[in-house]
């Protein structure tokens, strides 16, 4: 049964449906934002737009993690995310995520308000996983075959859905050895990490194996350049694919849904939830 709730430091977020990650990049070359919002007043003026469209989540992020991406030092890194970090925290109501594989960064940002640690690489990097359990926050897990510079090479499995859940349960594992409650971690099974389009078609299929770990499952298909292949969009046309990768996400069992097009999305998730409620209601009529 997945945890219905998440606790992200002080805050308490509530799963019982799906709710938005609103993804913010303080980075000069994310593929779809790069640049834009690494000021820290427009950063924060965007988390407070995707905040009143109604994200339940912001997602910051100082390292850019796009196909062909080039590391960042752990100085430039922090003076990215702390800085807005801490005014978002200050200004507003929200559970902020530290999209980081860092542990410097983990640790600065617990301290500056952050309640989950959002990690690509699955708390893998040197001293990533002592310093996330340090933290006591929430942690998201994400699956990788190789690195940002090199993943979308040749990425190659026998069976892609058996090894990413192989891998997210095995790291789950680890994270509870190492101090980490189980209601606490969140699996991502890393869509465009990695993974050919076939190999997104088939985890996004079978996503219901991976939430039937019983854990928190997050699904990151924004503007993917997959939305790109399949529909021949160029990245600012990939409003509606996003939207509708997103609820086809969220009807397989997804809970946090991280996107760059907040509105639409929380849209999308709200008519779902109508649909979803008058079927439950006929259903316990029929049953009376």
């Amino acid at each position: 049964m997945t945890n219905h709730t998440l606790q992200c430091g002080a805050r308490t977020l509530d799963l019982s449906a799906p709710v938005v990650m609103g993804v913010l990049n303080v980075t000069p070359d994310s593929f779809s934002d790069g640049g834009r919002y690494a000021d820290r007043d427009a950063a924060l003026r965007h988390a407070q737009a995707m905040i009143a469209a109604g994200a339940k989540i912001i997602d910051i992020g100082g390292e850019s993690s796009r196909p062909g991406a080039a590391s960042v030092s752990v100085a430039e890194e922090l003076d990215r995310v702390i800085p807005v970090l801490e005014v978002i925290a200050a200004e507003c109501d929200v559970v902020i995520s530290i999209d980081s594989s860092t542990a410097a960064v983990m640790t600065a940002a617990a301290s500056a308000g952050a309640g989950i640690i959002n990690d690509i690489r699955a708390l893998s990097r040197p001293g990533a996983l002592a310093a996330a359990a340090a933290t006591g926050l929430a942690v998201c897990l994400m699956h990788m075959q190789g690195e940002p510079s090199t993943m979308q090479q040749a990425p190659s499995y026998a069976d892609v859905v058996a090894e990413v859940n192989q891998f997210l349960r095995a790291r789950a594992a680890d994270c509870v050895t190492a101090g980490i409650a189980a209601n606490k971690i969140v699996l991502d099974p890393g869509f465009g990490f990695g993974k050919t389009d076939q190999h997104n078609l088939a985890l996004l299929a079978a996503l219901p194996k991976i939430v039937a770990q019983g854990m928190p499952v997050l699904a990151g298909l924004s503007r993917k350049s997959m939305i790109g292949r399949l529909l021949g969009r160029p990245v600012e046309d990939r409003l509606i694919g996003s939207v509708t990768l997103a609820l086809l996400a969220a009807q397989r069992g997804a809970c946090i849904l991280r996107v760059h097009d907040v509105a639409e999305t929380v849209d999308a998730l709200q008519l779902q939830q109508a649909l979803n409620d008058v079927a439950l209601k006929n259903a316990e009529a029929g049953q009376g």
